[in-house]
């Protein structure tokens, strides 16, 4: 019998465009050489242009899908996307808190690349409380940065923080690392910097790519989580988990009317496979 894959288990939503969501993760696990775990935390109504609606799935469900898969096989990472309510952000931290030793990666999912809404106030300080942590590593963009960092007392004239000063805050509330990637950011590149407790581990420039893309910071964390679980460094699955992406987005696609997908296999293609339109591509969301 062959050695098994190392596993991811994914608490995600699902997205029937593929774009993103549970899908995302899954094609960029299985892309990377992990075997995917899925828990599906909420279904949503979406295409490639917005998110319509989403369904919260029970608490108890998400709780009963990881327990019976853990109690099954071992993990060697976690990673957490779109959560879909604030029951189901304390029924993961308490399954989680079981399992201190498995390294987790955090997606703060809190909008779509559209800008529809898919965490509420209550749900953000539920993350910070509950989540922060217990993260190995947070992933979010500008935007997510600054609103999970954002304290009570904070000028809401200030739409604009240092991004330093918000690693700082988020690493206070409890996580190891965070990677806060500059897609929103008004730079000729895009600039994404890891943080650690002495301060910038590493900081990454990119060419910003035209377009948007629908699933791109999902895709980075689940490539962060493969890295993980196939032995890398904190460092080195960034950079790695960066590589990827970029190359994803910049071979990606168009299937519908909204934004691109990135092309999670682009490595299996030949170039002739790829769209002409593989160099529109930009980390959206």
């Amino acid at each position: 019998m062959s050695q098994p894959p190392p596993t991811v288990l994914s608490f995600a939503a699902s997205d029937s465009t593929g774009g993103a969501g549970i899908q995302a993760d899954i094609l960029t696990l299985a892309s990377m050489g992990c075997h995917p775990l899925s828990v599906i935390t909420a279904i949503t109504i979406q295409d490639t242009a917005g998110v319509d609606d989403v369904m919260a799935l029970d608490p108890e469900w998400v709780a009963d899908q990881a327990r019976a898969v853990l109690e099954d096989m071992p993990v060697n990472v976690f990673k957490i996307g779109m959560l879909g309510s604030v029951e189901i952000i304390a029924s993961i931290a308490e399954v989680i808190s079981d399992y201190p030793n498995i390294p987790l990666v955090l997606d703060p999912v809190l909008a779509s690349g559209r800008g529809d809404e898919l965490a509420n106030d209550e749900m953000v300080m539920a993350m910070r409380e509950l989540l922060l942590p217990q993260a190995t590593i947070i992933t979010p963009n500008s935007l997510e940065a600054r609103r999970l960092a954002q304290d009570d007392d904070d000028d809401d004239d200030d739409d604009n923080p240092n991004l330093s000063q918000c690693a700082g805050r988020l690493l206070s509330l409890g996580c190891e690392y965070v990677l806060i990637t500059g897609t929103h950011e008004n730079t000729s590149q895009v600039i994404n910097s890891l943080y650690g407790s002495a301060g910038v581990v590493r900081s990454d420039k990119w060419q910003r790519l035209t377009g948007s893309y629908h699933g791109s910071g999902c895709t980075l964390a689940s490539a962060i989580a493969a890295g993980l679980a196939n032995g890398l460094s904190i460092a080195e699955g960034v950079y790695e988990a960066q590589e990827y992406t970029w190359q994803s987005l910049k071979a990606g696609f168009r299937p519908g009317m909204g934004q691109h997908l990135p092309d999670r296999l682009f490595w299996a293609r030949d170039e002739s496979d790829i769209g002409n339109d593989k160099d529109d591509a930009k980390g959206g969301d």
